[in-house]
């Protein structure tokens, strides 16, 4: 009893906590410092909607900065050091740290934050995209060049359908670490869902748990929005648990036909 006593009261303070968090989510209270209502679901869809503007637009603007050159380089098979490094210094580098960084040029404000988590997704993107490109089975590349294609032509119609998972492996993990860091955005004042977090003095304990569980659930609807993308974009051919189009016809004993009698 004196064991099993104050567990029951942790699990029951844990759930007490969690139905306030959404209750701060749907319904607007008065701070911890009175005098100013927070909480709702007007201000959360706010902070949301400022929230994912941020991590879409760095996430957007990586792309298009580390998509095509991690393409050029796997393409032309060099800038491996360079790749590896930039993966390496970006995940060593704190996010936080940067921020700090931006300040001393940018200023406080939306541009600074949004340079700081660009920097933060171009890593991912670019390893994926130049190891997906290298791992193209070379005979495939020499028979678009046998075909005649030009080098955009590979690129384009070889290279980048078959590396199309591991790109799609750097965006969804781009765009997961953005979503998850943008809550740093009050820090450089600009508001996010980071700030009941940050702020947790004025949004309190619930405010704090509400913002956390909110974060999470995003993360969660941008991975599998991501990963819904990359099946639709993907060729049939290359999705897990389908045949490559063609493949009867070229292995006479899949086609179902030629085993009918004549």
């Amino acid at each position: 009893m004196s064991v099993s006593a104050p567990t029951a009261l942790v699990a029951q303070a844990d759930r007490l906590s969690f139905v306030e968090a959404i209750e701060f989510l749907l319904v607007p209270r008065e701070s911890v410092t009175g005098g100013v209502q927070v909480g709702g679901v007007g201000e959360m869809l706010q902070l949301t909607a400022n929230h994912m503007l941020l991590s879409a637009l760095a996430v957007a603007i990586a792309c298009a900065i580390a998509l095509p050159l991690g393409l050029w380089l796997g393409h032309v098979g060099r800038g491996e050091f360079f790749a590896v490094s930039v993966s390496n210094v970006g995940r060593a580098v704190p996010t936080l740290a940067l921020i700090a960084f931006f300040i001393a040029f940018v200023g406080i404000g939306f541009a600074n934050v949004l340079a700081a988590l660009t920097v933060l997704a171009i890593p991912p993107l670019l390893t994926n995209t130049y190891v997906g490109v290298r791992g193209v089975d070379p005979d495939a590349v020499d028979a678009a060049l046998g075909m005649g294609m030009g080098e955009a032509q590979i690129v384009r119609r070889v290279e980048l359908p078959l590396a199309i998972r591991s790109i799609f492996g750097g965006v969804q993990l781009a765009a997961i670490s953005v979503v998850a860091t943008a809550i740093l955005g009050p820090l450089a004042s600009v508001a996010t869902l980071g700030t009941p977090i940050v702020s947790v003095n004025v949004y309190g304990q619930a405010g704090l748990l509400g913002a956390a569980i909110l974060v999470a659930v995003l993360a969660v609807l941008v991975y599998l929005a991501l990963t819904a993308l990359q099946r639709a974009v993907t060729p049939r051919g290359l999705r897990a648990g389908r045949e490559p189009p063609g493949l009867e016809r070229r292995i006479p004993f899949l086609d179902r036909r030629s085993a009918q009698p004549t």
